[in-house]
């Protein structure tokens, strides 16, 4: 386990990163007042994540590879950093909609009645709620952790 103190070590920054986004866009109003712009500027999180995969896999192959790394060696430690961060993904789903954002889906609930995207209360309430968001949540974690792992390793290995 020693050897994946590293991929521990991104995978907590990582979590932190993402509530600190969720803090920020809360602050901005992406959850209330400005919340029609929310889907857009909340996937500029993805360019935090790859950097956080890009240091995390340079960090791996500098600390444990002596600056040299295959891309099955990249692609592994992504992976378990996937896996470290899928696993903390339903509390910190839970921190961000209980403490950083809980109003958020009483605002997207409103908001997505107002424009017509569902036609009652009942309906967006069965989509936007903490139970959805903590499975689509980790499983987006799993599947775009796994997906930036593959392409990462190409960019990081070293011979």
């Amino acid at each position: 386990m020693t050897s994946k103190k590293i991929e521990m070590k991104w995978a907590f920054l990582f979590i932190l990163a993402q509530m600190l986004w969720m803090l920020l866009e809360r602050l901005v109003g992406l959850h209330d007042v400005y919340i029609e712009k929310h889907a857009t500027y909340t996937l500029f999180f993805g360019l935090v994540a790859i950097l956080i995969y890009v240091f995390a896999i340079l960090d791996k192959r500098k600390t444990y590879y002596g600056n040299r790394l295959s891309y099955k060696q990249g692609f592994v430690s992504g992976l378990f950093l996937t896996f470290f961060v899928t696993l903390l993904t339903p509390i910190t789903q839970w921190i961000i909609s209980s403490i950083i954002t809980p109003d958020y889906f009483t605002n997207i609930i409103e908001y997505s009645v107002s424009k017509g995207y569902f036609k009652t209360i009942a309906e967006a309430e069965s989509e936007f709620n903490l139970s959805n968001y903590m499975i689509q949540s980790t499983i987006g974690a799993l599947v775009m952790g796994v997906f930036t792992s593959a392409i990462v390793a190409i960019f990081t290995k070293r011979k």
